[in-house]
């Protein structure tokens, strides 16, 4: 956004789900960034502030692994909301008290609304919410009302409607926050005013903008290009931004899915009329991962190798000191404490934690703080073709981190043809708009099966099949019984090496949707 748009500055004082908060406010039309304590005031100088929002935490407020939070966020004259650790926060650093609770609450949580106004506007009676607290307020600060009350939380919703500085002891960025939506749009609206003005078109001209800035008049940048929508839509921004000094790099590794390599050239090199160069590794990266078990090693090889191969491509061109990647939100947020919080590392994805220290290239990543509806909004609005943008998507380290144990040239083999079968079945029976992703894990298990009267002791094929908003949490579909029925009969009959087939009913969190 312009340096004038008005923004909500969220605070990230350690929850995961931070990105939930941004996702929300952005949903309902309002630019906002995410930013730790360290540099909230920092950030809070150079905005035209409309509101702030503290996040949740695990720490408590009373503890030694507290985050250090500036009070001055309290005294910048705008609206705040304070979401359970932060609503603490903002408690006991207005003269209340936060204390442990003896009666913790968890999961789903029904309140009752006292004051059915200004936060809770249009919210009357009782409604469900998310708890996730071991700590509450037990003393309201000066100037408080109470708003809401669970029957274990006596101050579940509260607030100084004069100041504007409202807290909330349930997350209602959450789903499961029946009304959370609304809590949310009140206090964006009816509390600090904002004009809902957040929409695809501005976030691609801010990113075209920066990117512009970034490379400069004589610039150019290396893209790793995927063929999935985010690399596409990176690629789309990045090309109106500095147009031919931008070189595509579609690298073969050999971890592909059936057909990749085809349909990305065809797609980006005809329809898009862009540079495109295709560099089969496939060696490179087979040898790399030749007797490597573990997913984290995997991972940050694969990113290793990605980098030669960018390096040595880059040598082509004068001024090819950037690269670009279609970096994601939350690739980022499982990779790194981006913001500098007590936020925990899940796993590094090639393109984040999987970067050498040496790179020696400039990071160009127009996606980075966008999460997959927004980055589909954007290459809508660029033109980019419907077959692109609504591909599921696609890890960075390929079939890899869908081979549990060594990966080697037989089992991609074996993957990438079992694969082929489950997702072309599905969008054979229509039954893949609704899903986020679906696919085929070989796993590091054999057992026994009994083929023709004889008996065989082979590999076992998991099945991946999701549903989500924006891959930062996803539940498992189940599909009609008999789709799963022809899946699992082709993959037994036609692809050799294989005996049985299960099904992953497994949400995120506790797993992740890739078994790597």
């Amino acid at each position: 956004m312009s340096e004038t748009a008005r923004g909500i500055l969220i605070v990230d004082l350690g929850t995961q789900y931070a990105q939930l908060i941004a996702r929300r406010v952005r949903e309902a039309g309002s630019w906002c960034e995410i930013h730790p304590p360290r540099t909230a005031l920092e950030v809070a100088g150079r905005m035209n502030l409309g509101g702030v929002i503290l996040s949740g935490g695990p720490a408590s407020v009373y503890g030694d692994d507290a985050p250090d939070v500036p009070g001055e966020l309290l005294e910048l004259g705008v609206p705040v909301l304070g979401i359970c650790y932060g609503m603490q926060w903002m408690c006991q650093s207005l003269g209340g008290t936060v204390e442990g609770s003896g009666e913790r609450e968890f999961g789903h949580t029904s309140i009752e609304v006292l004051r059915p106004e200004s936060l809770l506007e249009g919210i009357a009676g009782r409604t469900v919410v998310w708890m996730s607290h071991g700590d509450k307020v037990t003393r309201l600060p000066a100037g408080f009302a109470n708003y809401a009350q669970s029957d274990t939380c006596p101050h579940a919703v509260v607030g100084d409607a004069t100041r504007g500085f409202f807290g909330v002891q349930f997350h209602p960025e959450v789903s499961h926050s029946v009304r959370g939506s609304e809590v949310l749009h009140n206090f964006l609206f009816d509390v600090c005013q904002m004009p809902g003005d957040w929409s695809s078109e501005n976030i691609a001209t801010r990113e075209i903008a920066k990117v512009r800035a970034m490379v400069g008049e004589q610039g150019e940048v290396v893209l790793g290009l995927s063929g999935g929508v985010d690399s596409a839509v990176a690629a789309m921004i990045m090309h109106e931004a500095i147009g031919s000094r931008l070189h595509c790099i579609f690298v073969d590794n050999g971890l592909l899915r059936k057909g990749e390599r085809e349909v990305v050239e065809e797609e980006f090199r005809a329809h898009l009329g862009m540079d495109l160069t295709t560099v089969d590794a496939t060696d490179r990266f087979l040898d790399d991962l030749a007797g490597v078990t573990d997913p984290e090693l995997k991972r940050k090889r694969i990113g290793h190798a990605f980098i030669d191969v960018f390096r040595e491509e880059a040598k082509r061109f004068d001024h090819a000191n950037f690269l670009g990647q279609g970096t994601l939100y939350p690739d980022v947020i499982e990779s790194v404490a981006v913001h500098g919080g007590n936020t925990a590392t899940i796993k590094s994805h090639h393109n984040v934690g999987g970067l050498p220290d040496d790179l020696e290239m400039q990071l160009v990543e127009p996606l980075r703080e966008l999460f997959k509806d927004e980055v589909r909004k954007v290459g809508r609005h660029l033109g980019l073709d419907e077959r692109i943008l609504m591909r599921q998507p696609f890890p960075g380290p390929g079939l890899a981190v869908r081979i549990v144990g060594e990966v080697t040239p037989a089992r991609c083999a074996l993957l990438r043809d079992a694969d082929h079968i489950v997702t072309s079945e599905i969008q054979a029976a229509g039954a893949h708009e609704t899903l986020w992703q679906y696919f085929a894990v070989l796993l590091p298990v054999k057992s026994v099966g009994v083929m023709g009267d004889a008996r065989t002791y082979e590999s076992t094929i998991a099945l991946r099949i999701v549903e989500s908003q924006d891959g930062m949490t996803a539940d498992w579909a189940y599909l009609e019984h008999e789709l799963l029925r022809t899946i699992s009969n082709r993959i037994i009959n036609e692809v050799q090496g294989i005996n049985r087939v299960v099904l992953d009913i497994s949400s995120k969190p506790p797993s992740t949707i890739e078994w790597e």
